[in-house]
């Protein structure tokens, strides 16, 4: 990978607001909740946390406001070590998401807003090119319009950085997307979507990797929740058996702990599989507690759970 090391970053900040009780009200309805927390979320900037306690120097481009919430932002990036790469803007909220937790089984519903991160548009990312390019590995989602990130795997796939593209949450966009996709890291849900395939099993997974390979990507690496994850390419397909590391208190920042310590391990010089493996390792131990950026586990905390299922 040349002079490049590390991961570049492209995504959102939210501030996640996460309620917790034993089932969702109805329209016109009020329940009495059982717990109330409030920290750090975005599916990119949750990658970045979990990037950076993987031991990954990590650069991340976004917009916030100039409000609380992007206070909170920017405390959370300098304790963890990361690199903001951000436009704080003045006429638009830092993001926000309602998270619903049930209390029982830890499941979750998700209501989010971008806010600033919303206006994110191809010259945003043109802006942040050189971390970009200076980045052995670059990843982003679907919470900012996917011209940005376009433009993004566009910049790090030119400059030979490894290019990994979390369509979460999942909708509609050009398949010529994917040609500049190394890896394409969807969920079941999101991998039934884009391709048409129902994903349940790992068969049905290996069907809808063809089809992700057929439209141009190098790799499919599905999560498929307590199964594991498959990983899909023209040389190899084979499942990573997901991490047990305790009971399971919360799924919400499972992918982007996964998402985030694949990335790291790959900008470590990890094989795909070793790089699958870490990933898995750290959402296996992020399921254990509750939130999603607090959840994410430190690089010694990984290291054990690998050793001990060498």
């Amino acid at each position: 990978m040349g002079g490049r090391k590390g991961v570049a970053i492209l995504g959102i900040f939210v501030a996640d607001l996460a309620f917790r009780a034993g089932r969702l009200p109805g329209i016109g309805e009020t329940i009495a909740g059982s717990g109330f927390k409030m920290g750090p979320g975005g599916k990119g900037s949750n990658q970045a946390v979990a990037a950076a306690r993987a031991g990954a120097a990590v650069t991340f481009i976004s917009k916030i406001g100039r409000d609380e919430f992007g206070a909170n932002a920017l405390a959370t990036w300098k304790k963890e070590g990361i690199a903001p790469h951000v436009v704080k803007m003045d006429d638009q909220p830092t993001g926000a998401a309602f998270i619903y937790v049930n209390e029982i089984t830890g499941d979750n519903a998700i209501i989010v807003v971008p806010g600033a991160a919303a206006t994110i548009v191809a010259a945003d990312v043109d802006a942040a090119a050189e971390a970009i390019r200076n980045a052995a590995v670059f990843i982003t989602q679907l919470e900012q319009p996917v011209a940005a990130a376009r433009r993004g795997l566009a910049i790090a796939k030119q400059a030979g950085a490894v290019t990994i593209f979390n369509p979460a949450p999942a909708e509609r966009f050009d398949d010529d997307l994917y040609r500049l996709c190394d890896y394409v890291t969807p969920n079941e849900s999101e991998a039934t979507l884009l391709t048409g395939v129902e994903v349940k099993t790992v068969d049905e997974a290996r069907n809808a990797g063809d089809v992700f390979l057929k439209k141009g990507a190098g790799t499919a690496l599905i999560t498929l929740g307590e199964a594991g994850a498959l990983l899909h390419s023209r040389s190899q397909s084979v499942l990573v058996p997901a991490f047990k590391a305790g009971p399971v208190v919360e799924t919400t920042g499972a992918g982007d702990a996964f998402n985030g310590g694949f990335a790291a391990a790959l900008a470590e010089g990890a094989s795909p599989f070793e790089a699958a493996r870490f990933g898995a390792a750290v959402a296996g131990i992020s399921v254990t507690r509750a939130g999603t950026a607090p959840s994410m586990p430190a690089r010694p905390e990984v290291d054990a759970l690998l050793k001990a299922r060498v």
